[in-house]
């Protein structure tokens, strides 16, 4: 006769309550960084040794403070902590890291049955302008209907009716004079042009 299986122990979170190997997808990893190295070591070892270095690390800086060297050849721990931190901000969960994002405008002409045109304009909250006032403006200065709207990426945008990629990279660069001509590139396609 078989032996009956046994259910499997589910370590659950106390802080996010997800289960253990789940809590870096969770909602703040970093609050439950505290709790998985008590209860849950052997899932992140890396978070063992983070926290052996930033102890590591304290310790050097009070030996520093008062004036006795910690030994370690001369390597400065608010280097090492400052790296570490600078390291969790480039990583996303699943180990991805993030890209900053470059100060550009991109303009991309899309053609909707066959005839009419719709011009996008992405990036312009990265020098500072405001979405609507802008849409505003282009809409009044090509006599067209202009929007801000939420593009693919869940970035918003500017939709501007019809082909007005001929004259708007003169008109953004005179309205505001922080986009500088150099940051402007058209799509023509599927590749990134630069526009001056």
């Amino acid at each position: 006769m078989a032996e009956k299986p046994q259910p499997v122990q589910v370590l659950y979170c106390q802080v996010c309550s997800l289960p253990a190997e789940y809590c870096e997808f969770g909602p703040d990893f970093e609050k439950c960084k505290p709790w998985l190295i008590q209860n849950a070591a052997d899932l992140y070892p890396d978070l063992l040794k983070e926290a052996t270095a930033k102890e590591a690390d304290k310790a050097a800086e009070q030996l520093q403070s008062t004036g006795i060297s910690s030994g370690r050849d001369g390597a400065t721990p608010s280097g090492s902590t400052s790296a570490a931190k600078q390291e969790e901000v480039k990583r996303l969960p699943g180990g991805k890291i993030k890209k900053k994002e470059k100060q550009e405008v991109v303009i991309e002409k899309v053609v909707r049955n066959k005839r009419k045109c719709i011009t996008t304009v992405k990036g312009l909250e990265l020098f500072g302008v405001k979405l609507s006032d802008a849409s505003k403006k282009l809409g009044k200065k090509f006599a067209t209907g202009a929007s801000v709207v939420k593009g693919p990426t869940e970035k918003e945008q500017i939709d501007v009716q019809g082909d007005i990629s001929f004259d708007i990279v003169d008109f953004i660069t005179e309205s505001w004079p922080d986009v500088p001509e150099s940051a402007i590139f058209f799509i023509e396609d599927g590749r990134k042009v630069a526009a001056a």
